[in-house]
């Protein structure tokens, strides 16, 4: 993966902070290899076939050590690549230099600005490349999809689908596909069991905590939290908090959610007076929200923390989201009617009314908490997402979606989970990782349960 130093000196089609961060990142990048067993064992398994040569990759994911991987292993299998990052916050540059440095296009460094963060979504399109003929998106929150239906239709008429990795930008996907304007096949990555158990819940399980104690250095334990939304995200964002001593509270409008978060012992309660939001500051519920310390909205919708539910949180109380955007809190009333002070990078105190001290301390300007105020999911929870994603790229080049027929490509727009064979593929790679030994199924108990002695094992309506 070496890049000679006389061509790297010639190469310029990047922008990182700080090139001379490389060496860092390659060192970070190494131990990343060594936790990322499922990635590692389809460099292995697929490498001499090049399943991706052809393949010119437009990605847009968090720029991360575990990213880096991701890239490196698309490489590997064949695939060209052009990436940026999805959030303005997220990326850690010395993986960004590392990337940069073997010669590979990258644009992204912490703290873009949103002016800069489009300009690096037009870099990774590349339209004046010359020599560039992208044809695969990999998408994480949907940004570079919209860009290319919007403002590059000639690019996405040559492209073969797009892989998307999270929960927002798969309900984009899913609300194009339904009005019709969804002009390429899509992998909901985010849906595959090894990405939305391993990511969703068990990566937040173990880095919200991590993020909030980076960004404030606040004792956890003894204090009350309130968790919006018990999905996957918000089931390992209430056990992070949980298991660092906190009161944790949960709030849900889908009583199925609601359900399980009463199973597994959370209080289901809710910001507004009987559960119904009014609109008005008199519908909130004021005793719940000036006795909760923390607030973490998990959900993946828009102002589930709304300017009233602001206004009645504890003075003093930490707000954030774990969710992809900043819609989820409504950070732009707090930017329209208070003050705000920075204390360090992605750590605000925001006051309500600074001649009495009455504040709320915002962590990560209300965007993606964990990647912002510390570094993410650990790697061995991005092995499971990233090795969905190679797969899901793997599936969509093989079928060349763009070569198609126009009437067949009129057909042939969908959304659809990653095959559940392979989601056990990438499974039985992490199980091996953690030194795991699968047990086999005889012919004859495959038969009695009616599956496949080599799977898949469960129907796809099987909840795990």
């Amino acid at each position: 993966m070496s890049t000679p130093a006389e061509q790297l000196n010639t190469f310029n089609d990047y922008k990182v902070r700080d090139i001379t961060l490389a060496d860092w990142g390659r060192k970070e990048i190494k131990i990343a290899e060594g936790e990322m067993p499922a990635l590692m064992k389809l460099r292995e398994k697929y490498k001499a076939e090049q399943p991706l040569k052809g393949a010119n990759i437009m990605g847009c994911i968090h720029m991360t050590i575990q990213t880096a991987v991701l890239i490196e292993t698309l490489i590997e299998l064949g695939a060209s690549v052009r990436w940026s990052s999805c959030n303005i916050f997220s990326t850690q540059d010395q993986a960004a230099a590392a990337i940069a440095a073997q010669g590979i296009p990258v644009f992204a460094w912490k703290g873009e600005t949103e002016e800069e963060y489009e300009w690096c979504l037009e870099r990774t399109i590349g339209a004046d490349v010359a020599g560039w003929e992208p044809n695969m998106i990999l998408d994480d929150g949907g940004d570079l999809t919209a860009l290319l239906h919007d403002k590059f239709p000639e690019i996405l008429a040559s492209c073969h689908g797009v892989t998307e990795e999270t929960t927002t930008g798969v309900h984009r996907l899913q609300e194009m596909l339904r009005e019709g304007t969804l002009k390429v096949p899509a992998i909901n990555v985010n849906d595959a069991v090894t990405k939305s158990k391993n990511d969703n819940k068990y990566g937040c399980r173990h880095s919200l905590n991590d993020a909030i104690k980076r960004g404030t250095d606040h004792l956890m334990a003894g204090k009350k939290a309130l968790v919006i939304g018990y999905g996957d995200v918000g089931k390992g964002s209430a056990a992070s908090l949980r298991q660092e001593g906190m009161i944790v509270k949960v709030t849900e409008a889908d009583p199925i959610c609601a359900m399980q978060a009463c199973m597994d012992g959370f209080e289901v309660v809710s910001p507004y007076l009987n559960g119904v939001n009014t609109g008005t500051e008199a519908g909130i519920d004021k005793a719940l929200l000036q006795n909760t310390d923390l607030l973490v909205t998990t959900t993946g919708n828009m102002n589930v923390c709304d300017a009233h539910m602001l206004k009645a949180l504890k003075n003093g109380a930490v707000v954030c989201n774990i969710g992809h955007f900043d819609n989820e809190i409504d950070t732009a009333f707090m930017r329209k009617n208070w003050e705000w002070d920075e204390v360090k990078p992605q750590v605000h105190v925001v006051y309500r009314d600074k001649a009495t001290n009455d504040h709320l301390i915002l962590l990560s300007e209300g965007r993606l908490v964990n990647l912002g105020n510390a570094t993410g999911h650990p790697s061995r929870i991005m092995d499971g997402s990233f090795a969905n994603q190679v797969l899901a790229q793997m599936y969509l080049f093989e079928r060349k979606f763009a070569d198609l027929p126009e009437e067949a490509r009129a057909k042939g727009v969908y959304v659809q989970v990653l095959p559940k064979q392979l989601d056990e593929e990438v499974a039985r790679a992490m199980v091996e990782g953690f030194g795991g030994v699968i047990t086999k199924m005889t012919p004859e108990q495959a038969k009695y349960i009616g599956v496949p002695v080599e799977g898949p094992y469960k129907p796809e309506s099987y909840k795990y």
